[in-house]
């Protein structure tokens, strides 16, 4: 019987198009329950899959400071967020969960 042959799984190489990786980052807000290191994580994903050094160019960080901050292991300042959000050709977005004033809770989405 033949042996099977596994490979660990990259989420990176499977985001191809702009619409993807923001619908993976948006999934990913969804699930995090406010861990932004796991938010910061998808966005270490996304990186990789346009390629650290020109996002890292793009987001005015050095790539190994990038690594850092996207690896999930830490939380990452929000300016460094944003830089890396619009580094990465996308824009987010809130929305508001309820109608009423007083109860709103704000919903962070992520667009293209």
């Amino acid at each position: 019987m033949a042996k099977t042959v596994t490979t660990k799984y990259d989420v990176s190489e499977h985001l191809r198009t702009p619409q993807e990786m923001a619908a993976y980052l948006e999934a990913c807000i969804e699930e995090a329950n406010g861990d932004a290191a796991f938010i910061a994580k998808a966005l270490g994903d996304i990186a990789r899959a346009k390629g650290m050094s020109r996002v890292a160019r793009d987001a005015g960080l050095s790539r190994e400071s990038l690594y850092k901050a996207l690896s999930g292991e830490r939380s990452p300042g929000f300016d460094t967020i944003l830089k890396v959000i619009s580094a990465l050709g996308l824009r987010l977005h809130a929305e508001a969960t309820r109608t009423s004033k007083s109860t709103a809770q704000p919903v962070v989405r992520a667009d293209r």
